[in-house]
């Protein structure tokens, strides 16, 4: 139960970085952005290792790895790369310009599948029952977090928010989006 709350905590300081970045506070930037990922990580890892394992079959833990080695490197390129990390994650203040190609032409917020792939990579390569337990109540308090964010925090981060959320879906996508996923697609690879 501890390692729940420690990354349902990770989760909420990861959201406060929105708050830490309308406010311009430099330090405390970057700072929150590590402690919240921390905690999240630490959690998640230490909840793979608790000892009450689930019956799998062997199949599912390979699964599982395979699986974690396409969704996590998918959510770090959404979340780090895709944006422009240093503005985004540690210099004062919001980012400088809106994301909408790549990942973010398909959805504003595609960390939000990788997260959820990440989590059922991790139940089925740990076979952990606490993970079984935790990886719901993350993913839907990263949902609801992402939700706030979209609702009252990006269209005051950033120029034309509004205009992207009536052009992109927040999660799932659709034939507009994915439309314009292929073209920024084509014209990253151009």
């Amino acid at each position: 139960m501890l390692y729940i709350v420690l990354g349902g905590l990770g989760l909420l300081v990861i959201h406060v970085f929105d708050i830490v970045s309308l406010k311009k506070l430099p330090v405390a930037k970057p700072v929150t952005w590590m402690i919240g990922n921390g905690l999240l990580v630490f959690a998640a890892i230490m909840a793979c290792f608790t000892p009450d394992k689930l019956s799998l079959p062997v199949w599912s833990t390979w699964l599982g790895w395979a699986l974690l080695l396409v969704s996590l490197p998918l959510l770090i390129y959404s979340l780090f790369i895709n944006l422009p990390f240093r503005r985004t994650y540690i210099a004062a203040g919001v980012g400088d310009r809106l994301v909408k190609t790549g990942l973010y032409a398909l959805v504003r917020h595609p960390g939000v599948h990788w997260l959820v792939l990440v989590m059922l990579s991790l139940i089925l390569a740990s076979r952990s029952s606490l993970m079984l337990i935790a990886s719901p109540i993350w993913i839907l308090l990263d949902i609801l977090l992402v939700a706030i964010q979209d609702r009252f925090f990006f269209s005051r981060m950033f120029s034309g928010y509004d205009d992207y959320r009536r052009e992109t879906p927040m999660l799932v996508p659709n034939r507009r989006s994915i439309r314009a996923f292929i073209d920024s697609l084509k014209q990253a690879g151009a």
